[in-house]
């Protein structure tokens, strides 16, 4: 299937659900996958049925649960801080339920801790758990790209350079949400020819946390080009059709995310 890619930053976001879908992933690999978790049939069935009020009531917890991530993954919302679902109804101009499932969703993607009658409160971002994080991430996409280079979809280069793109373009309009929604995009759409479907909600939250743990760490300002420029090596390495060249530059690429050490990614020049 030939996919035809016309991507605007500007409009990059779909809503639905209560997440957010890259409209640039749609449009390059014509499958719901998304900076999201819930399965594609979940989302395209509960789109079907929708009514005007569920609409509005879907948009208004995706405006929330998209507002609530931005500031936990720019640390605006510290660690241990409470979300109260009174307050943020009145802030979102929504009921509180609705304000439930945007934190529901974000408790998805662990983001949040719901603690029942004790409330909800922002989730940590320590140096442990990024340290596993990135070590369950490689292990999965490294192995991944051994199998996604080995029986490549025919669109598979075209929809990374395309994405790879779209993230350059971001990163020259200061969009760093944007970019990191991006960057999520390209990593998953690698993975999706893997064809390890059970794994990617993994992949995913290991992803955003990896962002937010890089945001967390920056001192002063992010160089976003250079982020945008760090996909190409990988792209270029997939085109040779080496597995192992693929694997070797995917490797070099996570190690070197944020500095951990040599005691994580031993062998790994960070």
């Amino acid at each position: 299937m030939t996919f035809i890619i016309d991507i605007n930053i500007d409009k990059c976001k779909w809503r639905d659900n209560g997440g957010a879908l890259s409209h640039a992933f749609l449009a390059l690999t014509g499958a719901c996958m998304q900076d999201h978790p819930t399965p594609p049939s979940r989302i395209v069935a509960s789109h079907k049925r929708r009514d005007p009020r569920r609409a509005r009531s879907a948009a208004r917890s995706a405006a929330a649960f998209d507002a609530l991530k931005h500031d936990i993954m720019l640390g605006e919302l510290t660690p241990g801080e409470p979300l109260v679902e009174l307050e943020l109804a009145a802030r979102f101009g929504c009921s509180q339920g609705t304000v439930r499932e945007a934190l529901l969703q974000l408790q998805e993607e662990g983001l949040v801790h719901r603690r029942g009658h004790r409330g909800t409160v922002v989730s940590d971002c320590t140096v442990d758990e990024a340290v596993e994080m990135f070590r369950v991430r490689q292990q999965i996409e490294c192995d991944g790209v051994l199998r996604a280079v080995r029986h490549p979809s025919r669109s598979l280069v075209p929809d990374l350079t395309a994405l790879a793109d779209a993230m350059l373009k971001a990163a020259h309009a200061d969009d760093e949400m944007g970019l990191a929604a991006l960057d999520r995009d390209f990593h998953r759409r690698l993975f999706h020819d893997a064809n390890l479907p059970a794994l990617d909600p993994i992949l995913h939250r290991c992803l955003i946390h990896n962002h937010r743990f890089k945001i967390s760490r920056t001192q002063g300002r992010r160089d976003l080009v250079l982020t945008a420029q760090r996909h190409w090596p990988i792209v270029d390495a997939i085109e040779t059709g080496n597995p192992v060249a693929a694997m070797t530059t995917l490797q070099h690429h996570i190690a070197t995310i944020v500095d951990l050490g040599p005691s994580v990614f031993p062998g790994s020049e960070q």
